[in-house]
């Protein structure tokens, strides 16, 4: 399921000796798995903290947890550490933790919405914003609704055109347009604020 180099064994050994606490071990979690955003969490672990739902791999003189929630998210993934002048790098490779789009067979909402949810809304949530899809026509329009930061929002017209849209149809070439049905001059959360009736300078 997962490999650990001999060089990433040493390193975690060298950190749990240094911690002084018997039968303490490493546990591995995948956060916000399936989508862009995922990431591999690494935390010491003592055997009552375990749930029990965890896969153990027996390493040199330690145990590596693998939380039983992410553990099909590993397949194929590697740790790994390699020295440098500062002292080194730990390096975990999981190819499957972001998940993949959904085949043509899904339709073109549920790629239109993971689209979304994998790659804009990570990208925008910066900015306080969301995009939430209203619908896809049968024409292949997209209708967005903004929300967050980007509601109200003087620069939404061009995230949309240049980020969002491209985005969009790049993923999903059958896409032929992207619009945008907020309701912008009711925003009370504008990201880029202007003060009326005041000069530039005041």
């Amino acid at each position: 399921m997962i490999e650990i180099s001999e060089r990433a064994q040493e390193h975690f050994q060298r950190l749990l000796a240094q911690q002084g606490i018997d039968g303490l071990g490493i546990r591995l979690r995948v956060t916000a798995p399936g989508t862009p955003a995922a990431d591999c969490e690494l935390e010491f672990c003592e055997p009552y903290e375990l749930t029990g739902s965890e896969w153990t791999v027996e390493c040199q003189g330690f145990n590596f947890y693998i939380e039983g929630d992410s553990a099909s998210w590993l397949e194929s993934a590697t740790i790994d550490y390699e020295p440098n002048q500062t002292g080194g790098q730990l390096n975990i490779r999981a190819p499957k933790i972001k998940g993949q789009l959904p085949g043509t067979e899904a339709g073109l909402v549920e790629r239109v919405r993971y689209v979304l949810e994998a790659e804009v809304n990570p990208r925008i949530a910066a900015h306080g914003g969301r995009v939430s899809l209203l619908e896809v026509d049968a024409d292949g329009v997209v209708l967005l609704q903004f929300g967050g930061g980007c509601h109200g929002c003087g620069m939404v017209d061009v995230t949309l055109k240049h980020g969002v849209e491209k985005t969009l149809r790049e993923r999903v070439p059958e896409i032929t347009a992207v619009r945008d049905a907020t309701d912008h001059k009711g925003g009370t959360n504008p990201y880029y604020s202007k003060k009326e009736g005041q000069s530039a300078m005041g």
